[in-house]
């Protein structure tokens, strides 16, 4: 039987833990402090109406002017679209995609006809191999190499290139960024108007769904009648409901972590087995530089920099910090962070201390580099042993004989949503039903109505708006 008083003074100690004393007792019992939520404060909100099921979708409408508005319904400002555009989709492992056009890469080919669009679509993904350093010696050689790696990159050159090209002017000038391509899509018209200019449009359907989550506890009557806390059953309350609001924080967490849409490896790591802390080898480590081509890669995706929870002023002792972006990371990056140099050798890491006045920080800031205000999760997670097999250990932690892989998230503004139901959207509503010992709990199963219990239940739902503005960069954590 579950909690037993059980003679504490004779015998063993009841189930809840020792007894303080049996002839004197501290009346208000320590009580570990609330954890902090950090990611829940986060999310834009929506509330699931009853009768509706268990799946939420909403639209999500591409822009104008972006290459991944791939369709053909274009019309030139000569009343016909000459050229045929062709697109190939580039995606880098482990990220994930709605397909918003945010998160590949697309490179665009034009021609007089479908072979020679195609043809000029992959001279560009030859560009974007090289930028992203994986190129190899012609477009199909890298191609079969980056396909072929575990986990795999995706290169969508079917669905949107060799026989599937569309008229280009579909999008206009799309996502270019090239002036005389943009000078001469410009939709200009003529004196008599006329059928021209004719552009498309294009949607894509996002989903997110509600699980249902919970535990219970019991417990005797004499288990609150000699117990030496006399409020026992308003702490065990208590507990349950900070511990549930701690899983829907680690369920937020590992939506989080598993949503980014930009992922940036430390070292020469070009994938989360490949982390690695060997002696000899080049270090997962993040540098200031991976940080602000993650910034750069923000700034394209339009990621909002916001500072909705920080007050007060942002030039103190002649440092000006500019609106960031929060990033997030455990306490084992900490040493990392604050090595940090920048470009010319200088520490790149920020205090808090220098640039702050009180009270205008966020909740465990700790520090800026570059264009990130730096915030310690003491919950943070990682995934042990999930990088490069261990032979010389150059001082970092691992698991099993693998490196251990340690996250910095970033979560743009506007990125996710949660689900709330029969709530405001905005917390959590936890139920809780308590049915304590007595006789109206007495059944056949406990005739003496002498065992009581607890329960607490809640639903979480989670959906992914735009990828493009959750970043994680993955790296080692020293000893």
């Amino acid at each position: 039987m579950t909690r037993e008083y059980n003679d504490p003074t004779n015998a063993d100690p009841s189930d809840i833990g020792g007894q303080i004393r049996t002839d004197y007792y501290k009346k208000k019992a320590l009580i570990e402090a609330q954890k902090e939520q950090y990611f829940s404060q986060l999310a834009d909100v929506e509330s699931m109406p009853k009768h509706m099921g268990k799946t939420i979708k909403r639209y999500h409408y591409l822009p104008l002017l972006d290459d991944a508005n791939i369709n053909d319904q274009g019309i030139d400002a000569n009343e016909a679209s000459t050229q045929m555009e062709a697109t190939i989709i580039i995606q880098m492992p482990e990220v994930t995609d709605t397909g918003n056009g945010w998160v590949a890469y697309y490179a665009v080919g034009e021609g007089v006809d479908d072979a020679a669009a195609t043809a000029a679509a992959k001279l560009a993904a030859n560009d974007i191999f090289k930028r992203l350093g994986v190129f190899v010696t012609t477009y199909d050689d890298t191609v079969t190499a980056i396909t072929g790696l575990d986990p795999a990159w995706v290169v969508d050159d079917v669905s949107h290139a060799a026989g599937n090209a569309v008229p280009e002017s579909g999008n206009l000038y799309g996502s270019s960024k090239d002036v005389g391509n943009i000078s001469g899509k410009l939709p200009v018209l003529s004196e008599n108007g006329g059928r021209v200019n004719r552009v498309g449009f294009k949607r894509i359907e996002l989903q997110g769904s509600l699980e249902k989550y919970g535990f219970f506890d019991e417990y005797t009557q004499e288990s609150l009648d000699f117990d030496s806390d006399a409020e026992l059953d308003m702490h065990i309350h208590r507990e349950m409901i900070n511990g549930a609001n701690e899983m829907t924080e680690d369920s937020l967490q590992i939506d989080l972590l598993s949503s980014a849409g930009i992922i940036r490896y430390g070292g020469d790591a070009s994938s989360t087995g490949e982390i690695t802390g060997e002696n000899g080898a080049t270090t997962s480590l993040i540098t200031y530089e991976d940080l602000m081509k993650l910034s750069i890669d923000l700034d394209d995706n339009r990621t909002p920099k916001s500072t909705k929870i920080i007050t007060g002023s942002r030039m103190v002792d002649t440092r000006t910090i500019n609106g960031a972006r929060y990033m997030y990371i455990g306490s084992e990056l900490i040493p990392m962070v604050k090595r940090m140099t920048d470009l010319f050798g200088n520490q790149a890491f920020i205090s808090v201390e220098k640039y702050a006045a009180a009270g205008t920080v966020a909740r465990g800031e700790i520090g800026t580099v570059d264009q990130f205000r730096i915030i310690v999760v003491p919950e943070m997670m990682h995934w042990a042993g999930e990088g490069a097999a261990v032979t010389t250990n150059d001082g970092y932690r691992e698991t099993g004989g693998n490196y251990d892989v340690f996250p910095m998230l970033v979560v743009g503004s506007a990125s996710f949503t949660t689900i709330g139901f029969q709530t405001n959207g905005k917390t959590v509503k936890f139920t809780i039903t308590s049915k304590k010992p007595g006789k109206d709990i007495a059944d056949l199963n406990d005739p003496y109505g002498e065992k009581g219990f607890m329960s607490i239940k809640w639903y979480y739902g989670f959906m992914v708006l735009r990828p493009e503005r959750i970043a994680l960069c993955k790296s080692v954590a020293e000893f």
